[in-house]
């Protein structure tokens, strides 16, 4: 199993679909880390979320 990485940056359209990414990382372990910044490209909006690992979840690895 590859070693977790203690930072992640999510990124998608704001769809059902990223909903279950970001989930799914926090289910993992990770936390939420700050607001998501959120764009529009002219067709849909985009959404990005960084994610960290505590050092004490990273280490238990």
């Amino acid at each position: 199993m590859a070693e977790k990485l203690r930072y992640r940056l999510l990124t998608g359209e704001d769809d059902r679909k990223f909903c279950e990414r970001v989930s799914a990382a926090l289910d993992d372990g990770y936390e939420l880390h700050g607001s998501p910044a959120v764009t529009f490209n002219g067709d849909t909006v985009i959404v990005a979320q960084a994610l960290v690992l505590s050092e004490n979840k990273a280490s238990s690895n």
